[in-house]
Order: C-alpha cells, then sequence, then structure tokens
C-alpha cells in the first residue's frame, strides 16, 4: 500500500518528501475536497520532488463540463503531473461521469500515455448529488483510466468510514481488481484505520489531515515526523 500525501504547497511538498511519502499529491484544500492548486505550484513541487517519486495534481471538484474539465487536464499534463486525478463532484450519474473522464483520458494520453488517470468519486456522494461512488470503478475502466478513487466530498470530520462499511470497501476495492486497475481510498482517514485498509485490499492511501500538525487538515500544516510514522507503520502491515 503507497502512502501518498497531499501538501498545499512547496514548504508542506518537503516535509511531505523528507516524512518518506510515496507519491506527492498536490491539493488546495481551499476549493473543496479534491480542490485545485495553481499550476506554478504544481511545477514548483515537481521541480523540488525527487525523480523517482511521483507528483499527482488534481483537478477539483469539477462540474459536469466535460471540455472545462480536459482543458485542466492538459494544464495538469504541462505543469508536471504524473498523476491527475478528477473529482467527479457535479456528475451525477455513470453517462454524465464516464463522458468527462473519456475526453479527460483522451486529453492526458494524447499528451503522454505514461500519465496517470484517477477517476474519483465520493462515499457520501448523496449529500452533494453526485454519482454513486460504486460506479466509480466501472467509470474508470470504461473510460480507459488507470485508478479508482473514492474520497469523502464534504470535509466535517466524518471519515471514509462513515458512509462506506468494511464490505463496501472491499467491494470497491475488488472491482478495481477485476477490472485491472487499481484504487486510491482516502477521506479524512485516521491513523488506525490504515492496517484495515490494507486488508480490505486498498492500494494507495490518501493522507493530509493524519499528517498535518494537530490533524487538522485546514488549520495544521504537514510534518515530516508525522509523515514518517504514517509510513513506517505502512511498512510493517
Amino acid at each position: 500500500m503507497l502512502l501518498l500525501i497531499s501538501p498545499i504547497n512547496t514548504e508542506e511538498a518537503r516535509e511531505a518528501i523528507e516524512g518518506g511519502a510515496d507519491i506527492i499529491d498536490v491539493k488546495n484544500p481551499k476549493e473543496g475536497s479534491l480542490g485545485a492548486n495553481f499550476p506554478w505550484v504544481i511545477r514548483s513541487i515537481r521541480e523540488l520532488t525527487p525523480k523517482n517519486l511521483l507528483v499527482s495534481a488534481t483537478l477539483g471538484d469539477v462540474p459536469y463540463k466535460p471540455g472545462t474539465v480536459s482543458l485542466a487536464a492538459a494544464g495538469a499534463v504541462v505543469s508536471g503531473a504524473d498523476y491527475i486525478k478528477v473529482g467527479l463532484y457535479g456528475t451525477k450519474n455513470y453517462s454524465e461521469a464516464l463522458e468527462v473522464m473519456e475526453n479527460v483520458v483522451k486529453t492526458v494520453k494524447d499528451f503522454n500515455d505514461d500519465i496517470y488517470v484517477v477517476t474519483s468519486g465520493y462515499a457520501d456522494a448523496h449529500r452533494v448529488g453526485a454519482v454513486d461512488p460504486m460506479e466509480i470503478p466501472r467509470v474508470a475502466a470504461d473510460s480507459g483510466a488507470d485508478l479508482a478513487m473514492v474520497d469523502t466530498a464534504v470535509k466535517d470530520g466524518k471519515t471514509l468510514f462513515d458512509f462506506m462499511d468494511e464490505e463496501a470497501i472491499a467491494e470497491f476495492t475488488n472491482q478495481t481488481h477485476e477490472y485491472g486497475l487499481k484504487n486510491a481510498l482516502a477521506g479524512s482517514i485516521k491513523e488506525e484505520q490504515l492496517e484495515l485498509l490494507f486488508q480490505l485490499g486498498c492500494d494507495v492511501v490518501g493522507i493530509r489531515g493524519a499528517a498535518c500538525t494537530g490533524g487538522d487538515r485546514n488549520a495544521g500544516k504537514i510534518h515530516r515526523s508525522a509523515v514518517t510514522r504514517l509510513k513506517k507503520l505502512i511498512d510493517t502491515f
């Protein structure tokens, strides 16, 4: 299980790198769960990150506007992202989600076939009217994406486990593997939940809050000691 840490700037990125994160995920919590950061921030973080580490960039909690989202994907590509994550916030069903993702995949792969595309849904999709999270593996597979992810849309202290029980999470991870894809799980994940996620088949775990001072994804800052603790714990599984 790989550890993905989500810094918002170069200072936090250095902490994540020094702490031993496997993937450096550039995001902007001010714009939502999968809020997009600026192109120059992505580029700066890619430039300071060792070449053996991959950099991920979120496109945001995107609307049902395939053209707009595709242009955002192009921006993430030229900014240096190795993973591009799309939060399917404004898509209400499978067909809308598929239309967005097919166009994003085409855009990204036309630039560079080696860049990974991540289809992300929300465990609490019912709270925002988004596509059912259990449809995400099929959307990812049918669109040609590389990973299927689930996060939480509303950051109010509730975690992934408040909206998906162990059976649902296992079904999600098993579906991704049956499609030949990898999966990523996030959603205010706590340190004590990591081993269970590993047991349920998680390939990549996404964390911000648990890696921040005070455990606060908004007020706190990522610190290398917290990242190191998380990484060492995962390595014991």
